[in-house]
């Protein structure tokens, strides 16, 4: 209980810390924003490690796709995946839901990134521009775009069936596909307790090539993603 006590004290202060030092950068470059996330995805890795005895391990970087544009399909657990993923890809998109972008600074942090909204269970003039505005970012710029199949955070033995969205993008796209398994719902589940003396177990897999039937790949991905949590979990 202590220590689940000291790690959201002090993992959110230090968020909020970064948030207001790097202020000023909204008036810079993104870089520097972008740079501000790393360290987001740092402090959260050593905020797990000394307060949590948390051990991260990432397997299959030699797995991640180089000269070539991809897009990142993860699986989603908690909130650790949208922070220390920033550590291992470079610059990456987020989509996300739009409620997010409305937090305090941390929201104007969001949009200062580049991250894409999506509004949920509507339809509206922001959510048929989506396809638009990926396609935009891919063509313009080499920072990769994830994706969370699962559409929002589930249970380490949840096995539901992937969101065909992620298929739509993948076909729109026609770029490679770079999957990933995090079994980060042992250690910060969506419901209950953290847990301290556990392994968060990041998995690279082997990139989907682009040109296939796009439930073809949905059940490819959903496989691929499914089998490594079998094996990590």
């Amino acid at each position: 209980m202590i220590k689940r006590t000291f790690f959201n004290f002090f993992f959110f202060l230090g968020i909020i810390f970064i948030c207001l030092i790097f202020l000023p950068s909204f008036f810079l470059p993104r870089k520097i924003v972008l740079f501000g996330g790393k360290l987001m995805g740092h402090w959260c890795k050593i905020c797990l490690k000394i307060f949590l005895s948390t051990q991260i391990i990432v397997k299959g970087k030699e797995n991640i796709i180089s000269n070539k544009k991809f897009f990142i399909a993860c699986s989603h657990q908690s909130m650790f995946e949208t922070f220390f993923l920033q550590t291992i890809f470079k610059s990456p998109v987020f989509i996300l839901k739009k409620e997010l972008l409305k937090i305090p600074v941390f929201g104007w942090y969001l949009k200062k990134i580049g991250s894409i909204s999506i509004d949920r269970n509507k339809i509206n003039k922001e959510n048929l521009n989506f396809s638009d505005k990926i396609n935009k970012i891919v063509k313009n710029t080499n920072r990769p775009i994830i994706i969370f199949p699962q559409a929002t955070r589930a249970e380490p033995s949840d096995r539901t069936p992937f969101k065909k969205g992620a298929a739509r993008i993948y076909e729109n796209l026609n770029i490679f596909c770079q999957p990933v398994a995090i079994n980060s719902g042992f250690v910060w589940p969506k419901k209950g307790k953290m847990k301290s003396n556990k392994k968060i177990i990041i998995s690279i897999l082997d990139p989907i090539e682009p040109g296939k039937e796009k439930m073809e790949f949905l059940k490819l991905l959903e496989n691929s993603i499914y089998t490594e949590l079998d094996k990590i979990n």
